[in-house]
C-alpha cells in the first residue's frame, strides 16, 4: 500500500510538542489568538480564537448560521490564512505546510447528497478518497480494493460497492461518504454539518459509527453541527460561536 501519510519524525520544534502533547495528551489543533477574513473582504470573519482540540477526540463546533463554524474548517484545511496568531494542524504549522496537512485528513462538505443520476457506483465513491495518491489513469492496487471492502464492511455497506451511489438514501450516502474518508486512514476527520440531510435514525447510526471510527482508527474527529441533542452522548468537547469569536468552550467528558 502507498505512503499515505507524512511520518510523526518530519515534525519538528514547538509543532512537535503540540502534537506529542508535552507528556500530557496530544492537540491535534492549536489555534492561539488567530483571526482570518476572506481575500478581498474587508470583514474579519474569525477573530482572536483561541482552541485546542486533543487528539484522538470528538469535538463540536456549534453556533448560528454565518457564525463562522465552515470558515474554522476553511482555516485548519489552509484554505485561508491567519491575519494574526498561530494555527498548528496535526503538528505543522498552517498555512506553508497545508500540502503535508491535507494528506493526513479527510473532509466531508455539508452538500454531501448526489443527484439520483449520478451513476458512479459506491466502489467507485470510495476509491476517490485515494485519488491523490494516484498517477494519471493508475488502476487501484487488490490491497486498496481490500481497504474498501474492509471499511465498508465496517460501516454496513459492503452489499452496495455495484449500486449507483444517486439512488440511495441520504442515510446509506453518508455512510459512503465516511468510507471514503476513511480508506486513506486520516488522523483528522472534518464534517461539517453531517447530519442535516438525513433523519433521526440515520443520524442515530452515523453517530455511533463516528465514535466507533474514533476507537478502532484513532481519530480525531471535529464536527460542525447545529444538531446537539444527540451527538453530544459521544462527544468530549463543544465549541460555540458568535460573530466569529469562540463565546463557549464546554468539556463534556
Amino acid at each position: 500500500m502507498r505512503g499515505y501519510v507524512g511520518s510523526s519524525k518530519e515534525i519538528k520544534g514547538e509543532s512537535n510538542k503540540l502534537f506529542r502533547g508535552g507528556g500530557g495528551r496530544g492537540i491535534a489543533i492549536h489555534a492561539k489568538n488567530v483571526s482570518t477574513a476572506y481575500p478581498r473582504s474587508n470583514d474579519v470573519a474569525l477573530r482572536n480564537i483561541n482552541v485546542d482540540i486533543p487528539l484522538h477526540s470528538i469535538s463540536l463546533i456549534t453556533g448560528p448560521n454565518g457564525s463562522g463554524k465552515t470558515t474554522f474548517l476553511e482555516l485548519v484545511l489552509g484554505f485561508l490564512k491567519p491575519l494574526t496568531g498561530k494555527l498548528y494542524v496535526l503538528g505543522y504549522e498552517m498555512p506553508r505546510n497545508a500540502g503535508k496537512v491535507r494528506l493526513q485528513v479527510s473532509y466531508l462538505p455539508q452538500n454531501f447528497m448526489r443527484d439520483e443520476r449520478e451513476a458512479y457506483s459506491v466502489e467507485e465513491v470510495v476509491l476517490m478518497g485515494l485519488a491523490p495518491y494516484y498517477a494519471p489513469f493508475q488502476k487501484p492496487s487488490r490491497e486498496e480494493l481490500r481497504i474498501v471492502r474492509e471499511v465498508t464492511r465496517k460501516l454496513g455497506i459492503e452489499d452496495l460497492l455495484d449500486h449507483p451511489i444517486g439512488i440511495l438514501s441520504g442515510g446509506q450516502q453518508q455512510k459512503v461518504m465516511l468510507a471514503r474518508a476513511l480508506v486513506r486512514k486520516p488522523k483528522l476527520i472534518l464534517l461539517d454539518e453531517p447530519f442535516s440531510s438525513i433523519d433521526r435514525d440515520s443520524r442515530g447510526e452515523i453517530i455511533e459509527l463516528l465514535n466507533g471510527i474514533r476507537k478502532d482508527y484513532h481519530a480525531t474527529i471535529l464536527i460542525v453541527t447545529h444538531i446537539l441533542s444527540d451527538v453530544t452522548s459521544i462527544a468530549d468537547l463543544v465549541i460555540e460561536l458568535r460573530n466569529g469569536e469562540v463565546v463557549k468552550k464546554e468539556w463534556i467528558s
